[in-house]
C-alpha cells in the first residue's frame, strides 16, 4: 500500500508522506488488511480528506479511531455508512444538537454533509481491527495526524477544532489557542456523555466563532437528509 492523499492535501504532505515511519505504517497495513479484517475498508482509508479539502477546512472534530462493527466506519469519525444502525456516541452527539440548536435528531448516521461544508472528520487514528478498539494505536497514525494538524495551522484563516474525549484532547497541545479556537469536551460515548459532554454547547460556540472571523458558519441540521432518502425509497417503489 503506498499512501496518496487526495486533492490538495497530498500537496501540503508529500513529505510527511514519504518519512520512514509512513512506509514502515504502510507496510504493516497491508499485512493487516491482508490477514485481518480492518476497519474502514481500504478504499475509505482516507475518505475525510476527499470530502473535506484542505483549502475548505474550517472545523476539524477529532475522534479517537474508527467503529470497530461491521458496515460503520468509511473513514469519518463518528459517521456510519448509509442504513446502518445510529451508534451510541453519534445518538448522544445528536442529542446535544437538539439541546444547543434545536435542530431535530435524524434518523441516520451519515455526516457528509458536514464535511462538505468543511467539517474535516478526524481521527487521531485512521484504521482498527474488528471488534477491537484502539487496536491500531502507536504504529504510527499519532504522528501522521499530528502532521495534518500542524499543516492546517500554516493556513490564514483560523480553525475551530473540536476534542472530544482524552485522546483528542491531548493533541491540544499542539493547538495553537491564541489563533484557532479549540473546543474540549468529555467524549460524546455512554460511558462519559454526562461528565461534560452534555451542555458543552460546541456547535453553537463553532458558529460564533467562525461569525466573529468573518466565516460562514455551519448549517448543522442533517434532517433533510432523511427527507431525501424517503423520496428515494418512494420512487424505488413506485418504479418496481
Amino acid at each position: 500500500m503506498s499512501f496518496v492523499l487526495p486533492q490538495d492535501w497530498n500537496q501540503q504532505l508529500h513529505e510527511e508522506l514519504e518519512q520512514p515511519y509512513m512506509q514502515e505504517l504502510s507496510e504493516w497495513l497491508d499485512a493487516e488488511y491482508q490477514h485481518e479484517t480492518i476497519y474502514p475498508p481500504r478504499e475509505y482509508l482516507f475518505e475525510a480528506f476527499r470530502l473535506t479539502s484542505f483549502a475548505n477546512t474550517k472545523v476539524v472534530i477529532l475522534g479517537q479511531d474508527p467503529y470497530h462493527g461491521p458496515e460503520q466506519a468509511h473513514g469519518l469519525s463518528f459517521s456510519v455508512r448509509p442504513g446502518v444502525r445510529i451508534p451510541p456516541s453519534l445518538r448522544n452527539i445528536y442529542k446535544e444538537l437538539q439541546a444547543d440548536l434545536s435542530c431535530s435528531i435524524p434518523d441516520h448516521g451519515t455526516l457528509t454533509d458536514w464535511a462538505a461544508q468543511g467539517i474535516l472528520l478526524l481521527n487521531t487514528v485512521l484504521t482498527v481491527r474488528a471488534g477491537l478498539p484502539a487496536s491500531h494505536q502507536g504504529q504510527g497514525w499519532e504522528r501522521f495526524t499530528d502532521a495534518v494538524l500542524h499543516a492546517l495551522q500554516q493556513r490564514k484563516e483560523p480553525l475551530v477544532f473540536i476534542l472530544w474525549g482524552n485522546h483528542a484532547i491531548q493533541k491540544a497541545g499542539t493547538i495553537n489557542s491564541e489563533r484557532h479556537c479549540i473546543i474540549t469536551s468529555a467524549h460524546p460515548s455512554p460511558l462519559a456523555a454526562r461528565k461534560g459532554f452534555f451542555g458543552s454547547r460546541p456547535f453553537s460556540r463553532t458558529n460564533e466563532f467562525l461569525i466573529q472571523q468573518g466565516l460562514t458558519p455551519i448549517d448543522w441540521n442533517l434532517d433533510y437528509l432523511d427527507i431525501f432518502a424517503t423520496i428515494k425509497e418512494d420512487n424505488s417503489k413506485i418504479r418496481s
